[in-house]
């Protein structure tokens, strides 16, 4: 019952009298017409009349139900009773209230006849018998509503609990929150700035800070040169998220010269048990955000919760090489103390990967003279020339095993080493990572939250351009005189898939590092060999590129059906797809082994691992994938589009930030 018949009955009344009227009218002019209405109006009236009796009845019913839940002076005094209480019928129709409720619910206000719904929504009256009680808001006023079942109806009872929800509000806005800032290039501003410069640079990023923290009612303090913490509470850090944080834009807006901009990494901990957890928490979101190249907030709530914002520009590039020379000499203490190592990439290793893997199986078993072996699944891998060219120059070797093979030879003491993926789930085989405790981890790619736990030594260097370039790096320190040419070629192939020949993602190390593998006689022709493709992998990338549609600034390439170096084909596309003018981001989709792929690539105005985060995957700014399940191809560029223009919405490009 959604209307008040006994408002609305009069009403009916007046309308069937309206129509006796009109009949009584139509006598004159036309005797059918007369006939018709009088008719009409007398059913009219009958019906209304009926419908009324009727009702009256079933409230009469309603209340004498109810008087058998409160009987005698209990149901007499239930009018003055303190607590709001209301009659609902079958229907939720509202027959009977006290005082109170029609004082404190009603607004004193006509409501019998209205259905319970509109006051109680979401809630229901069925949720409302069913559970011990159920919040609802009515205005500005908070309610524990209780319910009693009756024959006919439902005797509701409102206790205002607005003062105890606000207190509980409050409790929860007022939670302190922890904020861990560093100043991510202060050391570069420090290189190639002027004193005064480098001075003012300084002064403008923790004035802007301060100011931030003030305008989140906390405070401030500096812990050493470029790192700050701040306290502030859990109601100014969501209305932050909400802006999405704009003081990244504030302090990227800070300029030394033309090419030195100012960028901050921010970790946040919300809803910490307590304050010793809330830092904590807060220094593990800002090693997320360093990991994942800077220039972001990482918010982390609860266990291996977290949410980002920013991370649009690229990654500062550290120039000081005493990090990687202190990684060196610990990862050679750890292959000493080992008995055998085990070095593992990901799955469907590419020339990165493999190239990496034997940088370190040098070191190992040169260098350190370990019995040493690179774990790889061949039929899977896209880097088979690499491989049969190691093979053939140590043809005595077993060098390569596959995880069965490694699985039996696991001792207490193995060393595994995994090289261009720090994700658990991505590695060659999992199964193997978990049977080792003791692991190194040597990867590149920007931090995710489900990455390896409990590495001995966790190199991670998200500026790298690539796994390869980190492993010569330390390859110098730990066995120089050992690399020979076939590992300098292995070593610059991986350098060069990553850099797509010295193109993206390339620093003043990357140079240097190709420099010292060219001074080991590595081979520019040969390495270029080993990109070489099959004519039919040839024709098959251009198949895919023919195919492809531009919106907006990025293109997109589909293949329907699975063949033979599918990925190859699909990360050359994807290459290839960014020298078509005004496209600064391409992805192509394609299925392989049971699933859809996505290679994503980009030359920087578009945040392409971003959009593959949304998609369950991951990589750099400038390369990422991801892998979709149970989900055909079509349907895949689908929720590719949805996912590049919302998050495109939402972080705006990198050069439109900048």
């Amino acid at each position: 019952m959604k209307k008040r018949v006994w408002a609305s009955s009069p009403l009916f009344y007046a309308l069937s009298a309206v129509m006796l009227v009109m009949a009584c009218a139509s006598w004159f002019w036309n005797r059918t017409a007369f006939y018709v209405e009088l008719s009409a109006a007398g059913v009219s009236i009958v019906l209304v009349f009926m419908t009324t009796r009727r009702f009256h009845a079933y409230v009469n019913e309603s209340v004498k139900s109810a008087q058998t839940v409160l009987t005698g002076d209990q149901y007499r005094v239930m009018q003055e009773f303190a607590l709001p209480v209301v009659l609902v019928g079958k229907i939720g129709d509202m027959i009977w209230f006290n005082t109170a409720f029609w004082n404190t619910v009603c607004g004193k206000a006509e409501c019998r006849g209205e259905n319970i719904g509109r006051l109680i929504y979401p809630q229901t009256v069925r949720r409302i018998l069913e559970s011990d009680g159920a919040d609802v808001k009515i205005g500005k006023r908070s309610y524990t509503v209780y319910g009693v079942h009756t024959n006919s109806g439902s005797l509701l009872y409102f206790i205002d609990s607005t003062y105890y929800k606000n207190l509980e509000s409050d409790y929860h806005e007022t939670r302190p929150a922890v904020a861990l800032v560093t100043f991510d290039n202060r050391e570069e501003m420090a290189r190639y700035c002027t004193n005064s410069e480098d001075t003012r640079i300084a002064s403008q990023v923790e004035e802007t800070l301060i100011q931030w923290a003030q305008d989140m009612g906390g405070f401030l303090k500096k812990m050493s040169s470029g790192r700050y913490i701040i306290f502030t509470d859990e109601r100014h850090v969501r209305r932050e998220m909400e802006r999405r944080f704009p003081i990244l834009d504030t302090i990227r807006s800070i300029h030394a010269g033309e090419r030195l901009t100012a960028t901050v990494s921010i970790g946040i901990s919300r809803d910490a048990p307590s304050l010793r957890d809330a830092e904590v928490w807060a220094r593990s979101a800002l090693d997320m955000a360093l990991g994942r190249g800077g220039d972001q907030v990482a918010v982390k709530q609860g266990d291996d919760t977290y949410e980002f914002f920013g991370g649009l520009s690229k990654g500062v590039e550290k120039h000081d090489k005493v990090r990687t020379r202190v990684f060196a000499a610990t990862i050679s203490d750890d292959i000493k103390e080992s008995d055998s190592v085990l070095i593992m990439g990901h799955k469907y290793s590419d020339l990165d990967c493999v190239g990496s893997s034997i940088g370190m199986w040098n070191a190992a078993a040169k260098a350190l003279n370990k019995p040493a072996h690179i774990v790889i699944d061949r039929s899977q891998s896209l880097a088979g020339p690499l491989i049969t060219m190691l093979q053939e120059k140590y043809p005595q070797e077993k060098i390569f095993i596959t995880p069965q093979e490694a699985a039996s030879r696991i001792t207490p003491k193995t060393t595994l080493i995994v090289t261009d993926t720090h994700s658990p789930e991505f590695v060659e085989s999992p199964e193997l990572l978990k049977d080792v405790s003791r692991v190194i981890v040597i990867d590149h790619h920007r931090m995710m939250v489900h990455r390896i736990e409990n590495a001995l030594v966790f190199y991670h260097e998200p500026f790298a351009s690539s796994a390869s370039e980190m492993v010569t790096e330390l390859v110098q320190y730990i066995g120089d005189r050992f690399v020979t040419e076939t590992e300098a070629d292995a070593l610059l192939a991986g350098v060069m898939l990553d850099t797509k020949n010295f193109v993206l993602k390339t620093g003043v190390r990357t140079f240097e590092a190709a420099a010292y593998l060219r001074r080991k006689d590595a081979d520019t022709v040969k390495v270029k060999r080993l990109f070489s493709d099959s004519i039919d992998a040839y024709k098959a990338k251009y198949q895919i590129i023919s195919n492809a549609r531009v919106y907006k600034n990025y293109a997109v390439a589909s293949a329907e059906n699975e063949f033979p170096d599918i990925r190859i084909s699909a990360a050359q596309a994807a290459d290839e797809l960014l020298s078509i003018q005004g496209v600064d981001a391409s992805f192509v989709v394609y299925p392989a082994g049971g699933s859809v792929s996505i290679s994503a690539r980009s030359l920087g105005a578009i945040n392409v691992q971003l959009v593959m985060e949304t998609l369950g995957g991951g990589g750099h700014l400038t390369m990422a994938g991801a892998q979709l399940e149970n989900i055909t191809v079509k349907e895949a560029v689908e929720k590719l589009l949805a996912s590049v223009a919302k998050t495109t919405e939402e972080n705006g490009t990198a050069e439109g930030r900048n």
